[in-house]
């Protein structure tokens, strides 16, 4: 398999594609933040009479349901429709699906009324948005029992779309083949919105490159690797520290840091 994606972060610093955010109010500044700070451009709008025109312009579309008000879901679906008119990839992050009815039954109308480019959620999110058993305790709640690859090709399988299910490891699946990634480091979990950020970066990638499954693997390692020169970076493993490095080496790490640094592999399903 082609390592090129790998190096995608040259053509999102390049294009400087527009992403599109409709994210939850916990996060807004850090993931405009992290997006300028990778070289792409943010916009966060959220109002029903605008969203049709907003996406329009942008690169990509990322729906995030962290923080769930019903204004918020309708205009997620007038921006899903407009985006899909359009040809503009929508990311979904599924967040605390399965916490509560609201939320599953949000994101199954979100499946069902867009069609969606990219799900990015951790196992018990993406679990519980296929119906499969995994433990959720709330919106943070990712460990469980069960093999994530299994999961994320079988939800890719089922969904229909490519599939990205983030822990330890991350897994990209579009169902046929599933990129393995083994990069990032423990203090990702310790501060909140990495994962919505994360969401939004897939939402940068996936701006510059056609190829789903690419696009989402090329994002994962080199989050990963900015992650792990974060921490090499200050040599000590303090949250505020690490948040604050963290930004910096988005702007920092170049594709030969992420090349150098990669732990990756692949595997072909047969169906």
């Amino acid at each position: 398999m082609s390592q090129e994606f790998l190096t995608l972060i040259d053509r999102v610093r390049e294009q400087s594609p527009l992403v599109h955010n409709m994210t939850n109010v916990v996060v807004t500044n850090f993931v405009a933040n992290g997006l300028l700070a990778l070289g792409a451009s943010p916009v966060m709008a959220y109002a029903k009479e605008e969203v049709a025109d907003m996406v329009s312009i942008a690169n990509s579309l990322v729906l995030n349901i962290g923080t769930l008000r019903e204004p918020e879901v309708e205009a997620m679906i007038i921006a899903g429709k407009a985006a899909n008119e359009k040809g503009v990839p929508v990311v979904l992050d599924p967040v605390g699906a399965g916490a509560t009815p609201y939320r599953t039954n949000t994101v199954k109308r979100l499946l069902s009324e867009v069609n969606i480019s990219i799900l990015r959620g951790n196992a018990a999110e993406v679990a519980n948005v296929i119906g499969e058993e995994w433990q959720t305790r709330g919106v943070d709640a990712g460990t469980g029992e069960g093999n994530i690859a299994d999961l994320a090709r079988i939800a890719a399988q089922k969904l229909h779309m490519t599939v990205v299910v983030t822990g330890k490891d991350d897994v990209v699946s579009n169902g046929e083949e599933s990129i393995i990634i083994s990069n990032g480091h423990p203090l990702l979990t310790k501060v909140t919105g990495t994962g919505c950020l994360f969401s939004s970066v897939v939402g940068a990638f996936v701006s510059v490159e056609s190829n789903h499954l690419l696009a989402a693997a090329g994002a994962s390692a080199f989050y990963g690797a900015v992650a792990e020169r974060a921490v090499l970076a200050t040599g000590d493993h303090h949250v505020g520290t690490f948040q604050m490095e963290f930004l910096n080496q988005l702007m920092l790490t170049s594709s030969s840091d992420v090349v150098d640094l990669a732990k990756v592999y692949s595997k072909v399903t047969t169906i």
